[in-house]
């Protein structure tokens, strides 16, 4: 049973959210290290494939109903659409720019959501220090863009595709919480955009020219086990579980947390180069998404 109103977060869904932040954070690591055996948009496909089936063999064993006519068809389609969207742009822009930088400019997204929840969600309004936050933040982002532009203008391209999945991501839980979908099981809500990002990643793949699957190395298969088991299945899983039982807007109080784990994990995996100017981008996005999110603490 979805409750009919979200409650604030507690110990247990803070204590959650914090491991999700670290296994979010160290996502796009463990995508760049696959990446010279599984080209990066079929890493995104197979993923999603092998948490689809993951997740329909989770719905039943517990007897979930997945096909069930309750009239979410139609928005469970956009949300897979907006879902498919998000992680063509992460995928395609790691290509441009380096894991610390991506997890970065991605998880913006929490700001986008309290806006976008502001304005779409009766009750969730943000306040006048909220607003500040969301000020900070994107002060962050573009002294982060700023940084790009002057040190490697390379990762610019990689920079906005990021900016680009944030927007996606911001819009599909808008969307979930503002549509028929905010009242469906987490089961049934994550089956529409892992089944419909399966099919559209894995066939974007060659039509963007890239080789597709070079070599089942260990670690190709180990990444991919890791991407779709454990992130794509049971983190994703877990996130969209606290969205059907806590306020959206509140959740995001720990999206600070997993840039810091995402840029410490391409710095000390990936030796990802980073300077002073991007640290202070790092502490604005972060104070910003902390303002923002603060009444949940």
């Amino acid at each position: 049973m979805i409750p009919a109103t979200r409650k604030p977060v507690d110990a247990s869904a803070g204590f959650l959210m914090v491991l999700l932040c670290a296994l979010w954070g160290c996502s796009h690591v463990v995508t760049k290290l696959v990446a010279p055996d599984v080209s990066l948009l079929m890493q995104a496909g197979l993923r999603s494939s092998l948490a689809t089936v993951l997740l329909f063999l989770w719905t039943r064993v517990r007897g979930v109903p997945l096909f069930d006519r309750d009239g979410t068809l139609w928005p469970g389609l956009m949300a897979g659409l907006l879902f498919a969207g998000e992680f063509l742009f992460i995928f395609l822009g790691l290509a441009h720019t380096t894991a610390s930088r991506m997890v970065v400019f991605v998880y913006l997204a929490p700001i986008l959501t309290a806006i976008g929840i502001h304005f779409f969600v009766p009750g969730e309004r943000l306040t006048t220090r909220q607003w500040l936050g969301v000020l900070l933040a994107f002060a962050g982002m573009g002294t982060a863009f700023g940084e790009g532009f002057v040190s490697s203008r390379g990762s610019l391209l990689g920079d906005t595709f990021g900016v680009i999945a944030a927007v996606l991501w911001a819009a599909t839980t808008v969307w979930i919480r503002a549509t028929r979908l905010t009242n469906t099981g987490a089961e049934k809500m994550l089956f529409y955009q892992l089944a419909f990002s399966a099919v559209f990643l894995v066939a974007a793949s060659p039509l963007t020219g890239e080789p597709g699957v070079v070599r089942w190395s260990t670690m190709a298969m180990s990444g991919l086990v890791f991407q779709g088991a454990i992130v794509a299945f049971a983190s994703y899983l877990a996130w969209f579980w606290l969205l059907t039982r806590y306020r959206a807007a509140n959740l995001s109080v720990f999206g600070f947390l997993t840039p810091l784990f995402g840029v410490a994990a391409g710095v000390m995996v990936l030796n990802d180069p980073i300077s002073v100017t991007f640290v202070f981008a790092i502490a604005l996005v972060g104070g910003g998404i902390f303002l923002v999110n603060r009444r949940a603490s």
